[in-house]
């Protein structure tokens, strides 16, 4: 009788083998597939759109102030929180509560495709007597109170977002 029956213990040592390597062989595809990217392409990725922008061009209003024509070049609306004055020697205004208001002062959303004109103050005159940003602005580093002639400033725009946009403006 056992020799009709056979040895259960070597089928189980083929059935465990066996399966080792359809495991094997699975966990390859499934690692090719990801190191391919074709896993990435198979799932959805929800569009957010994407925010960028450029300057067209800079003018200097003032001492304090600087006039930027940013173009909204991303495929959703800018939203722009706060920006720093940096000058070559490293020292900076900072203005961290750049909400909109009715003064025209502060920026509104820009549309994509559309053209923001910005304006970017430094110094703590207050709003209303020659443009600067008033209390809403502190400085980091030594003092500059104004724009030089002949010098250049890098300006960062932060966007509600959290991206930074960075130009050079030269007076």
């Amino acid at each position: 009788m056992k020799k009709i029956i056979g040895n259960k213990k070597g089928i189980d040592t083929i059935l465990a083998a066996l399966l080792m390597v359809v495991i094997v062989v699975v966990a390859s595809v499934m690692v090719y597939a990801w190191s391919t990217g074709l896993l990435g392409t198979l799932l959805v990725t929800p569009q957010t759109g994407k925010e960028a922008m450029n300057i067209e061009n800079s003018a200097f209003n003032s001492n304090v102030n600087v006039t930027l024509d940013l173009r909204n070049t991303g495929s959703s609306s800018i939203t722009l929180n706060s920006y720093y004055v940096k000058d070559s020697s490293g020292n900076q205004w900072s203005r961290l509560t750049w909400q909109t208001d009715s003064s025209g002062q502060h920026p509104a959303a820009i549309a994509p495709n559309a053209l923001g004109i910005v304006y970017v103050s430094i110094g703590t005159t207050p709003l209303g007597t020659g443009g600067a940003c008033g209390s809403g602005c502190t400085q980091t580093g030594s003092s500059f109170t104004q724009f030089s002639t002949g010098f250049s400033y890098t300006i960062v725009v932060v966007t509600s977002r959290n991206n930074q946009f960075s130009f050079t403006v030269t007076k």
